[in-house]
């Protein structure tokens, strides 16, 4: 356990204590990645870094979820797809999150304290605190504080 959490510390720009990563997840430019206490991610899962994803607390991350901070850059109609640039976008992840599994959370998105991402969203906008979205693409479906749901 010991030998992981060094390891952990090393990949990440920031991780606080307690993480629990199944085996079989992707972290793709990890230098980018800051992550909060009691964090669990499922099997299958990828986090690309490379414009930035801040994690909070107490956040759980369901199996096959794939989050980005970058897209491709598209607006050079001279020059081909493959050399074209990435455009940096960043991610923020409230705290008491839970995301589930075979969600996407594309790049520049924030999801606020207590958000719910249903299993199977496309979240493409940002999610405010306690709201449930689901869907593609994802529109709010409930929220938490109204337990009607």
């Amino acid at each position: 356990m010991g030998f992981r959490w060094l390891f952990y510390r090393m990949l990440f720009k920031k991780i606080d204590a307690f993480c629990l990563i199944y085996p079989g997840v992707y972290f793709t430019h990890s230098y980018g990645i800051t992550i909060g206490r009691s964090f669990s991610i499922n099997c299958g899962a990828l986090i690309d870094g490379r414009g930035g994803v801040r994690i909070g607390d107490s956040v759980m991350i369901g199996p096959n979820v794939v989050i980005v901070s970058s897209d491709h850059d598209i607006r050079h109609l001279d020059a081909p797809m493959t050399t074209q640039n990435h455009i940096l976008n960043p991610v923020t992840i409230g705290n008491d999150v839970w995301i589930g599994a075979n969600a996407v959370i594309n790049s520049g998105v924030i999801i606020g304290n207590g958000a719910v991402i249903a299993a199977g969203a496309v979240v493409t906008q940002n999610v405010s605190d306690y709201q449930i979205v689901g869907g593609v693409p994802a529109r709010v479906i409930g929220d938490r504080r109204q337990r009607k749901f």
